[in-house]
């Protein structure tokens, strides 16, 4: 297996519903694990919540999640975005209105100065995604 380099993110409990969510966006295989499928060993009041979750696509897109265990603060927000990036405007315009549905736009999906299409919205689990579509020629 080749090393690869994919976003991580820590949810305060909806981590299975984010995943489902960003699965019905992107498409691909979702595989979920919780913390009760481990057996007794999982934190009370944890069965349900997700240990760790992997969404991978067709078009090759790797994305991982989890909801935090008992302790640990989660911290939401600017610390990091996911892109998606390449040259297939009807597939990353998909992408787009779908993650920015319920969610906020900070920079609308249009042609930027170094001409490629470029936007970066919130989507309504608090993750900033950017989609940049390279425009040929």
């Amino acid at each position: 297996m080749t090393s690869r380099l994919n976003p991580y993110i820590s949810f305060s409990g909806d981590a299975r519903q984010a995943m489902e969510f960003y699965k019905s966006v992107l498409g691909g295989n979702l595989r979920l694990n919780t913390y009760g499928d481990f057996g007794s060993e999982a934190p009370p009041g944890y069965d349900d919540k997700v240990m760790h979750s992997m969404l991978e696509t067709a078009s090759g897109f790797t994305l991982m999640g989890a909801d935090n265990p008992p302790g640990v603060e989660h911290k939401p927000g600017n610390n990091f975005a996911v892109s998606l990036s390449g040259d297939d405007s009807d597939e990353l315009r998909g992408y787009w209105d779908k993650l920015s549905d319920g969610g906020t736009v900070s920079v609308p999906l249009e042609k930027q100065m170094w001409g490629d299409v470029f936007g970066m919205c919130t989507d309504k689990f608090g993750i900033t995604w950017m989609v940049n579509i390279s425009e040929q020629g």
